[in-house]
């Protein structure tokens, strides 16, 4: 990272990679006050090189000192200290914050209590490049390199440039986030921004996880007949099984498309082409499977289930067209996208009358309703 205006005195910079050093950060910060009530928080994981996901690295910038935590290095069971000491801010900092705060829920069953993201922020300001690496560059006209971003996070020890990006996730984060809601205040967006991040962050702990019994049925699943399904499950199950004793991610070794294609072949009788670089060992065991599939009784086969419950959504074009319309205009008044006020999705559930009152009541935060009201109430008429 490069910078036209370098800090004249910047943060002290911590590695932390076992419980003592880990203990003697969180004593020494704590000691010297935490008044400010705020921190930045951002993490990096390695999904991109091993068949789980791995908590990699926990980044963090608090007053006068910025910290890398090592997961793998202390144990995340062992990290208890850094949840409790994270738990006295008030105000956690993130960018693009639904991730991270999937791998918190999932590592440790915790989130923070307040998180203030500075995408949605940015996002609410009408900024269209809202990535980290454009606001940094706005707002302090700093230049960030890219080439981290699918590095290997679990490899050790971390190549300074590595350490170099990781710090610099979080260094600015509390400061742009400060500057952005400033200007949120002056266009009356504070409540927007407030009310915009704790929804995000209840949907994330709120999320149900794809039971495991279903998590076989990947995009495209629903053109598949029962036998196709059978294939398609049964090639799921082979795919898990070879890249957990690889440690590969499923990606880099067959594709779901190429799962989908097979599954169909299979269903139909047809040949298949074998997926491309598939080595001949695990080819033999892929199209055992295939052979051992084929025996399986119809009233085995997986039940072709709807994607989901209720009746199919009657869509009143009218309604829709005005709800679309209105939205369009306030968003351009504002400067802002208009899938903030409302995504397509959404619109399509307010314009279709068979869709239930209660759950149309839940579609839209307060302030989305306040700026679709007219449209609302219109065809509501």
């Amino acid at each position: 990272m490069s910078s036209e205006d370098s800090p004249s005195d910047p943060p002290r910079e911590f590695y932390i990679d076992t419980r003592e050093a880990l203990r003697s950060f969180v004593e020494e910060v704590s000691i010297e006050g935490l008044s400010s009530g705020e921190c930045a928080v951002d993490t990096e994981a390695d999904s991109m090189h091993s068949y789980e996901t791995k908590l990699c690295l926990i980044q963090l910038a608090v007053p006068g000192s910025l910290a890398i935590v090592d997961p793998l290095a202390i144990g995340t069971e062992r990290l208890g200290p850094l949840i409790d000491f994270l738990d006295r801010f008030e105000t956690v900092w993130m960018h693009g914050a639904d991730y991270d705060l999937s791998l918190f829920r999932k590592t440790f069953g915790w989130m923070p209590s307040r998180v203030w993201d500075t995408q949605v922020a940015a996002r609410l300001l009408g900024i269209e490049k809202y990535g980290l690496a454009n606001l940094l560059h706005d707002e302090f006209g700093l230049t960030v390199s890219k080439q981290s971003q699918k590095a290997d996070w679990s490899r050790r020890p971390l190549k300074p440039k590595l350490l170099d990006y990781a710090y610099n996730d979080v260094r600015y984060l509390v400061e742009m986030g400060n500057r952005y809601l400033d200007r949120l205040r002056e266009k009356e967006r504070e409540s927007w921004f407030v009310e915009s991040c704790e929804a995000a962050r209840l949907a994330v702990w709120e999320r149900d996880e794809k039971p495991a019994d279903s998590a076989w049925r990947v995009n495209g699943w629903g053109k598949l007949n029962r036998r196709g399904l059978l294939f398609l499950r049964e090639l799921w199950f082979w795919r898990e099984r070879e890249c957990e004793k690889l440690n590969r991610p499923v990606f880099k070794f067959v594709s779901n498309q190429d799962l989908l294609r097979i599954a169909e072949a299979c269903a139909s009788g047809d040949s298949f082409a074998l997926p491309k670089g598939l080595r001949p060992q695990y080819a033999r065991r892929m199209e055992e499977t295939v052979r051992q599939a084929r025996s399986i009784p119809q009233e085995e086969y997986p039940v072709k289930r709807m994607r989901s419950t209720g009746p199919r959504l009657d869509i009143d074009e009218r309604r829709f067209d005005r709800l679309k319309a209105h939205r369009n205009r306030v968003a351009d008044q504002l400067g802002i996208d208009s899938t903030l006020i409302a995504p397509r999705q959404v619109l399509e559930r307010l314009a279709s009358p068979n869709f239930s009152g209660d759950d149309r009541d839940r579609l839209l935060l307060s302030w989305q309703k306040d700026l679709l009201a007219e449209a609302l109430e219109a065809v509501a008429s």
